[in-house]
C-alpha cells in the first residue's frame, strides 16, 4: 500500500480548499436550505453550512495575516488546526 506524506496539504491548500468551499456553498446554500434535512425542519441548513465554513475560512485568514507580517507563509499545519476550531 502506498504511503501518504505526512504532509499531505500545505498552508496554501488548506487556504485554497476552504475558499472554494465557501464558494461553493455559497452557490447551493438555498437548494440546500430547501432540502431541510438536519436537525429539524427549519430551512436554514445550507445557511447554517455555510457560516459555519465562512467563520473556518475567517480563522485561516487570520493566520496567514499574522505571519504576513512576521515571516510570510504559515507553517504547514497551522491554517489546518485553524479549521476546526473557526
Amino acid at each position: 500500500m502506498a504511503q501518504v506524506p505526512q504532509r499531505f496539504f500545505d498552508a496554501a491548500a488548506v487556504r485554497t480548499w476552504c475558499g472554494l468551499s465557501l464558494r461553493a456553498l455559497g452557490r447551493a446554500r438555498e437548494e440546500i436550505d430547501a432540502i431541510n434535512v438536519y436537525p429539524v425542519a427549519d430551512g436554514d441548513t445550507g445557511t447554517n453550512l455555510y457560516l459555519t465554513v465562512e467563520s473556518a475560512v475567517a480563522a485561516v485568514e487570520a493566520v496567514f495575516a499574522a505571519h504576513a507580517v512576521r515571516t510570510g507563509e504559515p507553517p504547514g499545519a497551522e491554517p489546518g488546526r485553524v479549521v476546526g476550531r473557526g
